[in-house]
């Protein structure tokens, strides 16, 4: 293991809200990147007072996804915040913002002004339907990215309404990782060209991307995808099952080896022969019928019991795990995916750690996100060299 971070030495400010745009910038920040978060004085990133909140003032969210960001606040929207800004971009790599298009412009910090500053400056530029295209002036959070992108429709019953497909901040997330790969690409060009560039997302867009045959199979053979509950369309049985302790298993049969596999499992051997559900057409084709026949069975044991008869016969299963669950597995504890940190002003909390793990250049968390302005003096005068006098006339103006 080396003693370096893979991203150490990267000057990264976050100007984004809620999530997306700071998400990208809080992975950046977690393998070495130095991210400063800019927020408006007095009131902060929106984050801070969504989801549970802390005895601290900031909420769950706020601690665990403004991690290792060191926070200042400026008034973008006046001139001398928009001064100030400048002067770090100057001297930073990558700039993360995610407010709606126009907005950076009406504060005379486009990316025309920004790459006049700093012509390797890279902008990260996350919006509800991107940078352009007739919808460019919608606003748009997660849920809408979810529905416009077209996960929204697939998630559900039939016979019943769309529903929230596991969490309405899925594209927040998904935005935000295509916004650190694309921060890395840009740095990667960089030193190819010398210069930095726009990554431009739009929230929907990284929802749409991962629909597997979604848009070939509709351009092909006008094939529209319908809601199917927790079936997976192309194969079956691939679902979630009921077990006999009122818990449930995940089983994946994704080719007819498979499914011979569980038929053995099941004890109904016959189940698999080519007269019967052998063959992939065959049981797309009594689908119900399957589903109904192999959560029949799992009715019958206990889903410890499943999960051990389905391991035996190199069945794919997996238990549908609550967060209680999670805590309690031993390879959850054994990969190190839930970190304890101790925080200043919380105590002990737990959080997701870090994805994914590097073997020579790992990342780390080293604090949980800070108060409002906490590093005010440390990045103004100790970065940009402001006298005591200056913060303090920055202060008094609320431009800080």
């Amino acid at each position: 293991m080396l003693d370096v971070q893979a991203l150490e030495g990267c000057k990264v400010l976050d100007i984004s809200t809620f999530l997306a745009g700071p998400f990208c910038a809080t992975q950046l920040g977690e393998f070495g990147a130095d991210v400063v978060k800019v927020e408006l004085p007095g009131t902060g990133d929106a984050t801070r007072r969504f989801g549970t909140m802390t005895e601290c003032g900031d909420s769950l969210p706020w601690l665990s996804e403004s991690r290792n960001k060191r926070c200042v606040t400026l008034d973008l929207r006046k001139p001398e915040g928009a001064a100030l800004l400048k002067r770090l971009v100057a001297e930073s790599d990558v700039l993360v913002e995610n407010f709606q298009p126009g907005t950076m412009e009406k504060w005379d910090l486009g990316y025309d002004v920004l790459s006049a500053v700093n012509p390797r400056l890279i902008m990260v530029r996350i919006s509800g339907y991107g940078q352009t295209g007739p919808y460019k002036d919608r606003p748009g959070f997660g849920r809408i990215g979810n529905a416009f992108g077209g996960l929204s429709f697939l998630a559900g019953y039939p016979d019943r309404a769309p529903v929230t497909p596991g969490s309405a901040t899925i594209p927040d997330y998904m935005a935000g990782l295509y916004g650190a790969l694309g921060t890395l690409l840009a740095l990667q060009a960089r030193e190819k060209t010398g210069r930095g560039q726009v990554v431009d997302i739009g929230l929907y867009e990284p929802i749409f991307r991962i629909l597997d045959e979604l848009a070939p199979a509709f351009a092909y053979k006008g094939y529209v995808r319908q809601r199917m509950g927790p079936g997976t369309v192309n194969v079956v049985p691939h679902s979630h099952y009921p077990t006999k302790d009122g818990r449930w298993i995940a089983i994946a049969c994704t080719n007819d080896k498979i499914f011979a596999r569980l038929a053995e499992a099941m004890g109904r051997p016959d189940l698999a022969a080519e007269d019967s559900w052998g063959r992939l057409a065959a049981r797309e084709r009594d689908r119900a019928l399957v589903d109904e026949t192999v959560g029949a069975w799992t009715m019958t044991m206990d889903r410890a019991a499943l999960m051990q008869r389905c391991e035996a016969a190199q069945v794919p299963c997996g238990p549908v795990y609550a967060i209680d669950e999670i805590f309690e597995d031993p390879h959850y504890a054994a990969r190190g995916n839930i970190l304890q940190m101790q925080d200043t002003r919380v105590g002990n909390l737990a959080v997701p750690n870090l994805v994914p793990r590097l073997s020579e250049t790992p990342g780390q968390v080293r604090w949980l996100g800070p108060k409002l302005g906490a590093h005010n003096q440390e990045i103004y005068q100790g970065r940009l060299g402001l006298s005591d006098a200056e913060l303090a006339a920055l202060r008094d103006a609320k431009v800080i």
